[in-house]
């Protein structure tokens, strides 16, 4: 075992990771796939967090009932689907475990294929867990169809072809997981809409302030934190829903304050710049320009 300060166990296998659960040995040493029931109970004086070396794509049918989107639960049907990449830190699983599958993927199995690449592309991997994907009927037999082609070819003779078809099964699964997310978005546009009209609040509140002369522009961590959900979480239900990232909806507010300030106030340009978060003019110059296609003077100018 590796233990820092008996706060955090590191799974370094997926052999560590079944022996710790009490699993028998995986049948392949980068690949695993497993019944969560099966997982012993870790005693009470395991470390209380967890990091892993692999990728997880976690099914939990104990999931159903609610789901925690910011301040508020919302219920939801045929249990939640979890996805974490290599070295996130997640609690460790306490008293009885809900029902579902553990799918884990060792990095090194994607080595040569095209996937290794485009699996960083994928938000998901980086959603809290109260951002789970929520599947109806029919998502659910859709991932658990793959889950058990894994399996099956988990628990056959390993051949020349068994990479190929796993890595395939594992690309069909991500792209599902891609077009289920969407559509959650888009289902739960109540939810997301309170979410955005938060954070339109919090980003007038803070260029109505002193935030920006104190803190610089802000940014999306410090949004994401505001609306209790993940960075990643915020960016994609914003691209989902508006088509722009949550970086250029704090630019479009910025820049919206600019105009305000550019046009009812006597601030120069360098001072606009520097109430609004900026530390050189020339860098705000730059958006203002980019998003108007006119420079501050030329916009103050068209006023006078």
């Amino acid at each position: 075992m590796k233990k820092e300060e008996n706060t955090l166990y590191k799974f370094e296998s997926l052999n560590d990771f079944h022996w710790v659960f009490g699993l028998q040995k995986p049948m392949h040493p980068l690949i695993s796939f497993i019944d969560i029931t099966d997982l012993e109970k870790l005693p009470n004086d395991f470390p209380k967090s967890m990091v892993m070396n692999f990728y997880k794509v976690s099914y939990k049918t104990g999931m159903c009932g609610q789901a925690k989107y910011g301040q508020h639960y919302y219920d939801f049907g045929e249990g939640g689907l979890v996805l974490t990449s290599p070295n996130q830190v997640f609690e460790s699983p306490s008293g009885n475990h809900a029902g579902g599958s553990l799918l884990l993927v060792h990095p090194d199995f994607l080595l040569t294929y095209p996937l290794a690449k485009k699996i960083k592309e994928y938000g998901f991997f980086s959603y809290a867990t109260n951002e789970a994907l929520h599947l109806s009927e029919n998502e659910r037999k859709t991932i658990l169809s793959i889950f058990e082609i894994i399996d099956a070819e988990l628990k056959s003779r390993i051949d020349d072809f068994s990479q190929d078809v796993m890595i395939a099964q594992l690309e069909l699964l991500l792209s599902y997981c891609n077009r289920f997310y969407k559509r959650q978005f888009m289902t739960r546009k109540v939810v997301n809409n309170e979410l955005l009209q938060k954070m339109e609040e919090i980003l007038d509140n803070y260029f109505n302030g002193s935030s920006p002369l104190k803190e610089g522009i802000p940014t999306v961590q410090l949004l994401s934190e505001e609306l209790n959900i993940s960075p990643s979480y915020l960016s994609d239900m914003l691209r989902a829903l508006t088509g722009l990232s949550a970086q250029h909806h704090i630019h479009n507010k910025l820049v919206e304050k600019a105009k305000e300030m550019l046009s009812v106030s006597e601030l120069t340009v360098s001072e606009i710049a520097y109430k609004l978060g900026f530390e050189y003019p020339q860098s705000f110059s730059r958006l203002f320009k980019s998003k108007n296609g006119v420079s501050p003077m030329a916009f103050r100018a068209s006023f006078n």
